[in-house]
């Protein structure tokens, strides 16, 4: 299956922002940039969900900072990738680097691998946050959605709800002593605002799988035309001027279309001349 995987498959067409989706709602994790995952932490916990018990974990540094320690990491899932025997080279030297491109690439694969495992069905048994505790202590790793500080916060909130309380209601009296009609508006524009985030978040994401589909089409173009056997062609010399000009304008389509016109009216030209060469011969031999 690993082996299947090109480049040029629909997985290296997957978002960063829904690959973070994917990394954060599966292990409980808040990573907010592709870099985050870059020690290789990230990388084995998915393996260990997709196949519980062979990772592991006691060896998972998840508060890897060093490149010797981040290789520590991608050794163990090197060693996971030859147990299950999957054939996927993993470029440590680059993905230590925290580059977000190799990184990108990488959990691209990732993704669609573990999807392709039992149709991408998590385990509800399943729980990150005790698994990444395995090794005993608790782990200060950014990103980490930790209960014990999210119980912590519920009851420092629920400790201050007095407080909370009285202070809305003075600010209440303020606001109608003032005019609460201006906070009215403000909590408007604020949902407004709010809502139109969202749409170009949406927005963005959509563009960018846009860009990535016809990108892909250009690719497969410029291929195509670079074959041993169409690279001198006429039709795709011209179609190499559109893809490689410097500008956006029109220029290249007319530069293109000019170069077609003279190869073919240069062959025409040829055909022609190579006629009138063979009436003067047949002329010629009957005198």
């Amino acid at each position: 299956m690993a082996s299947s995987i090109g480049m040029m498959d629909s997985a290296y067409f997957v978002g960063r922002n829904e690959i973070l989706t994917w990394i954060n709602n599966r292990l409980q994790l808040n990573l907010s940039r592709i870099e985050e995952a870059a020690s290789g932490a990230v990388q084995c916990q998915m393996m260990d969900m997709t196949y519980p018990g062979v990772v592991p974990m006691h060896k998972v540094n998840f508060d890897a900072k060093t490149e010797y320690d981040m290789i520590q990491n991608y050794k163990v899932l090197q060693d996971v990738f030859n147990k299950l025997k999957i054939e996927k080279h993993i470029e440590v030297g680059r993905l230590v680097k925290g580059r977000p491109l190799d990184n990108l690439e990488f959990l691209q694969w990732l993704k669609r691998y573990c999807d392709s495992v039992n149709g991408g069905i998590m385990n509800e048994n399943y729980n990150p946050v005790e698994r990444r505790g395995s090794k005993g202590g608790n782990r200060n790793v950014k990103g980490v959605k930790s209960s014990k500080s999210l119980q912590t916060n519920t009851m420092n909130h629920s400790g201050s709800g007095d407080s909370l309380s009285t202070n809305r209601t003075f600010g209440s009296k303020q606001l109608r002593s003032s005019g609460g009609s201006d906070g009215a508006n403000a909590s408007a524009d604020i949902q407004a605002l709010s809502k139109q985030v969202s749409d170009l978040k949406l927005s963005v994401d959509h563009l960018e799988k846009e860009r990535d589909f016809y990108f892909a089409k250009l690719r497969d173009i410029e291929i195509l035309c670079q074959a041993s056997e169409l690279e001198e062609d006429p039709m795709s010399l011209a179609i190499k001027k559109i893809l490689y000009a410097a500008d956006a304008k029109g220029s290249a389509l007319d530069e293109a279309q000019e170069y077609l016109n003279e190869v073919i009216n240069g062959v025409e030209g040829e055909g022609e001349g190579g006629g009138e060469g063979e009436v003067e011969v047949e002329a010629e031999t009957e005198t």
